[in-house]
Order: structure tokens, then sequence, then C-alpha cells
């Protein structure tokens, strides 16, 4: 497994909403510009990318779900005391 991954996500406070928001994404949308529009994280300027983070940095459910993903691959809604992320590593 790797130390370090690069991932971006997309922040939302109810379920249906992160499922809607991948809906969107299996019919084509970006990633970047659907984190723009609908993510309440600060990193919604940047299309939600978090940069490269190693293991402990984040919430056990989001350090799961974002280390398990291909490089790539969209994790489904992942619940956290802050909301619903959709993770992608890339």
């Amino acid at each position: 497994m790797p130390d370090q991954i690069h991932a971006r996500h997309i922040l939302v406070t109810h379920e249906y909403e992160a499922q809607d928001l991948m809906r969107k994404l299996q019919d084509g949308a970006d990633f970047g510009e659907l984190a723009k529009a609908f993510s309440l994280c600060p990193s919604k300027a940047r299309g939600g990318d978090l940069g490269t983070f190693g293991r402990g940095r984040m919430v056990e459910a989001f350090e799961t779900a974002a280390f398990a993903l291909r490089p790539t691959e969209v994790s489904a809604p992942v619940r956290t005391q802050f909301g619903y992320h959709l993770i992608q590593r890339l």
C-alpha cells in the first residue's frame, strides 16, 4: 500500500446529494467542476484538490476509502462527521 496519495473530494451535507453527484459523474460530468459548484469544503476553489497526504492526516473513514481507491477511481459516498464525501484518487 502506498504511504501517500493524491486525492480530491466533494463534500456535501446529505447522502442524497452525494448520490446525485455520483450519477452526474457516471453520466460524464467533470469531477473538478462539480466540486467547484457543489462542495462545502474550501478545497472547492481548487476543484476539490486536497493535494498529497499520508496516513493519519484525514479522519479514519475518509482515509480508509481514499487509500483503497485505484488511480482515477471515485468512491461511493463516504460519511464522516463533516458530511458525505465523494473521493477521487489522482
